[in-house]
């Protein structure tokens, strides 16, 4: 390739320089944040402009996460565990909306403009009324300390040095500039992170909360990705499945969060555990009924009449649009889902023109599965990590919608091809008795008899693995604890 001559760079003329200088001077405008009493840089991004942000986005979240819980009391009573909270807050211009999501999913998370959401997975998990305030109390500290607001603006001015870099002759300084704003806007700082636990403790002690229940449930979300874990065949990879994994490490935050809770003067703090559990008895737990269930090997979704069952080992994870299963290596996954015909006249003909139209597909076999036409196909898939085969499943459930499997390992070998054959013909129509059976999860709050054991109350929950270690996670008890006559637990239980 033909290299030109490198041309000096230039001295702006004035009416550039002059430019910059003012864009330079409106950049590193800051202002003192009423919450924390910090210096801030969020010139970008005003207040109005993070209502405008949340409620833009408030749609999307509610598409994500499967749209708002449908229990009008449950919703009551977050929303007003979390006004109590925001009625002791520095920012009285902010207006909070508090959602509870129809998610099994534990997470909790903001957005600009005061939209505060909690899923049902995680209110499963806390055990008293103080714990999920020093969630929400978390939550509302992203708010007040705009750390959405600091880093949109935080991230423009990076992009915005590395033009300025550039235009200045700096191009290796623009580049670094780049990086810093992909850095800066990749998530919540660490700082940021425990910004907001110290804000929610304030919020919690200024509310009546007790704030020590803040480390407490962050010390049981950090038990629970333990526990995920575990049934995932990953013992020591927690990180992978808690929503903090992209947090500061638990223990950190479970110190902080502690040690700032002992500077709270002592009172006589709520945790109001007998009300929480009284409010959540009934709550849905695991898979929303619009969504289908994972029972074992089996995935089985009433309102649509299907279902079908994975080897043994492979773990089934139910998502709002497919659903997917994932082998003990961690290597060979299935993803499950449904998608429109688009004109094709067969199954054969779906794969090769709809699904995967520029595939080089081999081994293309027409079958029939529980009655229904089928096809299948083998074609190579390039990944980051390198070229992987992949079996293709399309089923045609009526004119105009297909359901599909998609099978990848690096290898195809005899065995895991019997598998992935097994797992597609295994798919079939439910019964008028299937859909009977089918019943969801839900929590079930009981008082302990005397003589009861974790062990006798663990066998109750429609659990085959780890039974009492979900039920100890599940009501924050530790290993070795006994239980105690009259203590109030919850347990899973089918509807």
């Amino acid at each position: 390739m033909k290299r030109n001559r490198p041309v000096p760079p230039r001295r702006p003329r004035l009416p550039v320089a002059a430019w910059l200088a003012g864009a330079l001077l409106a950049l590193s405008a800051c202002t003192t944040n009423p919450a924390t009493g910090e210096r801030q840089f969020t010139a970008l991004m005003s207040p109005e402009q993070e209502k405008s942000v949340g409620a833009e986005q408030h749609k999307q979240v509610m598409d994500e996460f499967g749209g708002p819980y449908d229990n009008p009391a449950i919703q009551a009573y977050v929303d007003k565990i979390g006004q109590r909270l925001a009625a002791n807050t520095e920012r009285p211009d902010v207006r909070y909306t508090f959602t509870v999501l129809d998610s099994d999913i534990v997470n909790a998370f903001a957005l600009p403009g005061g939209y505060v959401y909690v899923t049902r997975g995680l209110m499963a998990l806390a055990n008293n009324e103080a714990q999920l305030a020093g969630v929400i109390g978390h939550e509302i500290g992203h708010v007040t300390a705009r750390h959405s607001a600091e880093r949109y603006s935080r991230g423009t001015l990076a992009q915005v040095g590395a033009v300025l870099a550039t235009v200045l002759g700096g191009a290796e300084v623009g580049q670094l500039a780049q990086q810093g704003a992909a850095g800066v806007l990749a998530g919540w700082s660490r700082g940021q992170e425990l910004e907001a636990d110290s804000l929610g403790i304030r919020y919690m002690a200024g509310s009546g909360f007790a704030p020590t229940e803040m480390s407490s449930f962050l010390a049981t979300m950090g038990r629970h990705a333990q526990l995920q874990a575990l049934l995932a065949g990953k013992p020591g990879a927690a990180d992978q499945f808690s929503y903090l994994q992209t947090h500061p490490p638990t223990g950190e935050r479970v110190e902080q969060a502690a040690a700032a809770a002992k500077q709270r003067a002592p009172q006589d703090w709520e945790t109001d555990g007998a009300a929480y559990l009284r409010t959540i008895d009934g709550m849905l737990y695991g898979d929303s009924p619009k969504n289908g269930y994972v029972r074992g090997q089996v995935f089985a979704h009433p309102s649509l009449g299907f279902r079908f069952e994975v080897p043994e080992g492979f773990r089934l994870l139910n998502g709002q649009s497919n659903v997917t299963a994932i082998a003990p290596d961690g290597k060979t996954l299935m993803v499950f889902d449904g998608a429109p015909g688009q004109g094709a006249r067969n199954p054969a003909e779906f794969i090769a023109g709809v699904w995967a139209p520029n595939a080089p597909l081999s081994g293309t076999q027409t079958l029939t599965i529980d009655g229904l036409p089928a096809a299948t196909a083998i074609t190579p898939v390039n990944t980051r990590s390198g070229q992987v085969n992949a079996r293709l499943v399309a089923i045609r459930w009526d004119a105009d919608s297909y359901y599909r499997f998609l099978f990848v390992t690096p290898t195809l070998s005899p065995a895991a091809d019997r598998a992935f054959q097994d797992t597609a013909t295994s798919f079939r129509r439910l019964t008028s008795a299937d859909r009977a059976g089918l019943r969801p999860y839900r929590l079930r709050v009981v008082q302990v008899r005397a003589g009861e054991t974790v062990e006798d109350l663990a066998r109750r929950m429609p659990f085959r693995d780890y039974p009492e270690e979900r039920f100890r996670v599940l009501n924050d008890i530790a290993p070795g604890t006994p239980l105690r006559p009259g203590q109030l637990v919850k347990l899973v239980v089918a509807d």
